[in-house]
């Protein structure tokens, strides 16, 4: 077998059918280097004089499963998707849908959308816009190959990253083409989503594989810079995956990123280059907020750190194996979903338990949205709710 050829998964993004046997081969592999132990989730203890977190609306959206598809926030409004191929524009105070259409094909990523041009794409690189207020279809277009990113819309531009690694832009308004990027790649990379970051529809910034991040001009596609932060180590391909495939946090000129099996770091995108890292592995993005960055690593630590010096400020090891989601930092708390369908809130400032919640039984692993008060959840049986903590 020649592993070069395939991608090897994780569990936010399964495979499919045809690659079954690899599954089959990286599971037992695993399940080798662990020796007899098992990784039980840890049961959930009672919280001591846990906060009041009250429902406020939910609506169904269709499932995403086996896939995590990441609602969108623009304005007012909430964007998101199945893996049917229906498409939702929600009033997020109220839980309403606004319209809802259909693409009648299955997709396997969420949506991309600047609250003007809505987009996706399906599992076979087909390319549908429409117009995010009316939900009016606009054009459709082909990039040929599978697409498991959502896109990217940055003013006259959208971004398509096809599962060969390769960033096609399109023009916003027609679809036409407009420039190509292949990125390299290493000898295995994780099938997943590869998330993207615009920044003043000037520039995006994204992972590549090999540990490597960058910034690339979204008029041309070049790269403007490219930076190491995760070496790969280890002997064999598998032990070498140290991609970045997850969300990167911005706050004024700080971004901080995370990557599989490598580091997470902060610095100042000016400098391009990271002040700090530590060694760290995650399927998931980080959250900052003031001087703190948050992240949850594969083994379901919630974990703090000052993120200008990158001192470790406080872990949280009591959520051990639940598949701790994407982690949002908002007001004077963190929240994440886990893979069983609780919603977990800790205190930014000792990472204690406050609350928690259930959405449903089904997992709840993309960032949550905040918005005016509210906390909202996707699960990937398709349950879209809002909550407050009272």
């Amino acid at each position: 077998m020649i592993l070069s050829t395939f991608s090897v998964p994780r569990l936010k993004s399964i495979s499919w059918p045809s690659i079954g046997l690899l599954m089959f081969l990286v599971v037992v592999l695993i399940s080798g280097c662990s020796g007899s132990k098992r990784r039980l989730a840890a049961e959930l203890k009672p919280i001591s004089s846990p906060m009041n977190i009250e429902r406020v609306w939910s609506v169904s959206v269709g499932k995403s499963t086996p896939l995590t598809f990441q609602p969108i926030l623009n304005g007012d409004d909430i964007y998101t998707a199945s893996v049917d191929g229906e498409i939702y524009r929600i009033d997020a105070m109220t839980g309403r849908v606004v319209w809802r259409v259909s693409i009648g094909t299955n997709i396997y990523s969420g949506v991309g959308t600047d609250g003007r041009v809505l987009v996706v794409a399906n599992n076979k690189g087909r390319v549908f816009a429409y117009n995010a207020q009316s939900g009016a279809a606009l054009w459709n277009t082909s990039v040929d190959t599978e697409v498991l990113t959502e896109p990217l819309v940055a003013g006259s531009t959208i971004v398509i990253r096809s599962i060969n690694n390769r960033m096609v832009a399109l023009d916003t308004a027609t679809g036409k083409r407009r420039w190509v990027n292949q990125l390299s790649q290493s000898a295995l990379n994780l099938r997943t989503s590869y998330s993207m970051l615009p920044i003043n529809n000037e520039v995006l910034l994204t992972g590549v594989s090999g540990g490597r991040f960058g910034v690339f001009n979204l008029a041309n596609g070049n790269v403007i810079w490219e930076s190491l932060l995760a070496p790969p180590k280890g002997v064999s391909e598998i032990e070498r995956l140290s991609d970045i495939t997850s969300r990167p946090s911005l706050l004024a000129n700080w971004m901080c990123t995370v990557s599989y099996q490598g580091k997470i770091g902060c610095g100042d995108i000016k400098v391009a280059a990271m002040l700090w890292t530590k060694d760290f592995s995650s399927y998931y993005g980080v959250s900052q907020i003031g001087q703190k960055v948050f992240a949850v690593n594969e083994k379901s630590h919630i974990v703090a750190f000052d993120s200008q010096k990158g001192d470790e400020l406080w872990r949280n090891e009591l959520l051990m194996w639940r598949d701790i989601g994407e982690p949002l930092a908002t007001g004077k708390v963190v929240i994440a979903g886990d893979g069983q369908g609780y919603v977990h809130v800790f205190s930014q400032d000792n990472g204690s338990l406050l609350g928690r919640v259930r959405v449903d039984s089904s997992p709840v692993n993309a960032q949550p949205i905040a918005i005016n008060g509210l906390m909202i959840f996707q699960s990937k049986a398709g349950t879209l709710a809002a909550y407050r903590i009272q």
